[in-house]
């Protein structure tokens, strides 16, 4: 993967909880890592034909593993277009190298 193909910048959030004083908890969204990745949306290509089994995913991110940091499905992309929950993330040719994760859209109702 070149460089030059990793032209969108995302940021990889997760949950934290935190309790206030008098015991009730809140959800807040906690930025893990802000990085460039190459992003590549659903077509009717021969990839996406076989990725059937992830028919809810609608983009796939590809990008460089960041150290101390494991992506989880728990987690969600954030970036100027809108928010993709992960569904996969999959670990490219299992070098360490490059982590691809497929993501589900998510369009806020009403």
């Amino acid at each position: 993967m070149s460089y030059g193909k990793m032209n969108t910048f995302i940021d990889l959030v997760g949950k934290q909880t935190v309790k206030d004083s008098e015991g009730f908890s809140t959800e807040t969204d906690i930025i893990i890592a802000s990085v460039r990745a190459y992003r590549e949306g659903r077509h009717g290509n021969e990839k996406w034909a076989n990725r059937a089994a992830f028919s809810e995913a609608t983009d796939l991110f590809r990008f460089r593993c960041i150290p101390s940091v494991t992506v989880m499905t728990a987690m969600v992309i954030a970036n100027g277009n809108g928010r993709f929950e992960i569904t996969s993330v999959e670990d490219v040719k299992g070098r360490g190298m490059y982590i691809e994760v497929l993501a589900k859209e998510v369009k806020p109702s009403g």
